[in-house]
C-alpha cells in the first residue's frame, strides 16, 4: 500500500477492504479503510474518506444510505446526502499557543502577515494560525510558504501540520460564487507527513470546526479551503463531541492497477 501511495504521489491514497466474506463493495455497509501519504500512513484523512464513500455510492452503486469505515481513528460513518457526502468525524479542540514556541515556523509559513491568534491541537499535532482581519482571501490564496524549510525549523514531533485560517466577510472577499459568505477560510500544510499542501483536509476541519464554533457561537458553519484544488465544506458541530462535515466529490479517473 505504501509503495502504491508513493507512486500515486497525492496527498493521500485510500485503501478500502471488505471485512466479511459475505459482503462486497456493491452491497456491504461496513469496510476497513487505511490512508497513506507518499511517505507514511496517517491516522485520519477526511477527504480520502469522502472520496472512498463517493466511489462506493456513485461508481459502484452501493445502495446503503450510510457506510461505516473501520479506521485507526475508530469507526467513521459516511452518509449519502446527494450530491454531498457527509462524514461523521471526531471533534478536536485546541489550546492557546505562544508565538515564541514556533516563531521561525510561523514566519516561514505566513511571511509578513500579522498573527492575531495562535492555537495548538495536541491530538492532531496541528498549529493553528489565525490571521488579522485586514488580510483578504486573495492574500491568503497568494501566500507562498517556504514549505521545504518548515521541517528543519521544527522537528520535535509536536507539530505535524500548520493550519492558516481567516474569518469570512464580504469585505475580505470570503464569499462563494453565489455571494454567500463563508464563516471561515483556510489553507493546510503538512510537509512532516509528505504533504506540501493538502487540497481539502477533513482532519484539519475537525480542529477548525471546534475553534470557529466556539469563536462565532454557532454550530452550523460554512467553510472554504483555499488551496489551488480547494473546496467548500458544510459543517455541523454536534453536542456529543463529534462533527458532521459534508462536501462534494468529483470522479475524474477510473482504472485498474496490475501488480
Amino acid at each position: 500500500m505504501q509503495k502504491l501511495a508513493t507512486e500515486m504521489n497525492l496527498s493521500e491514497t485510500a485503501f478500502v477492504r471488505t471485512l466479511s466474506a459475505t459482503e462486497d463493495f456493491q452491497s456491504g455497509s461496513r469496510y476497513g479503510l487505511r490512508w497513506m501519504t507518499p511517505t507514511i500512513e496517517v491516522a485520519l484523512c477526511g477527504h480520502a474518506t469522502l472520496a472512498s464513500a463517493a466511489v462506493l455510492f456513485f461508481c459502484l452503486n452501493n445502495p446503503s444510505p450510510e457506510l461505516t469505515f473501520v479506521t485507526l481513528s475508530g469507526e467513521l460513518k459516511a452518509r449519502r446526502c446527494d450530491p454531498f457526502v457527509s462524514l461523521d468525524l471526531p471533534l478536536n479542540s485546541c489550546e492557546p499557543e505562544t508565538v515564541n514556541d514556533a516563531e521561525e515556523l510561523i514566519k516561514l509559513t505566513i511571511g509578513g502577515f500579522a498573527v492575531k491568534e495562535l492555537q495548538h491541537c495536541a491530538h492532531t499535532k496541528d498549529l493553528l494560525i489565525l490571521l488579522e482581519e485586514n488580510v483578504t482571501r486573495l492574500q491568503l490564496e497568494s501566500m507562498q510558504p517556504h514549505v521545504d524549510q518548515m521541517i528543519a525549523t521544527h522537528n520535535t514531533g509536536r507539530i505535524k501540520g500548520v493550519i492558516v485560517t481567516l474569518g469570512g466577510s464580504e469585505g475580505n472577499g470570503c464569499v462563494d460564487s453565489k455571494g454567500k459568505v463563508y464563516d471561515f477560510v483556510s489553507r493546510y500544510f503538512a510537509p512532516w507527513n509528505g504533504i506540501k499542501e493538502d487540497p481539502v483536509t477533513g482532519s484539519a476541519h475537525t480542529v477548525l470546526s471546534s475553534y470557529w464554533s466556539k469563536k462565532l457561537g454557532k454550530k452550523a458553519l460554512y467553510a472554504r479551503q483555499c488551496s489551488p484544488r480547494g473546496g467548500d465544506l458544510k459543517i455541523q458541530v454536534r453536542d456529543d463531541g463529534r462533527v458532521d462535515i459534508a462536501g462534494e466529490a468529483a470522479i475524474v479517473l477510473s482504472g485498474n492497477i496490475f501488480i
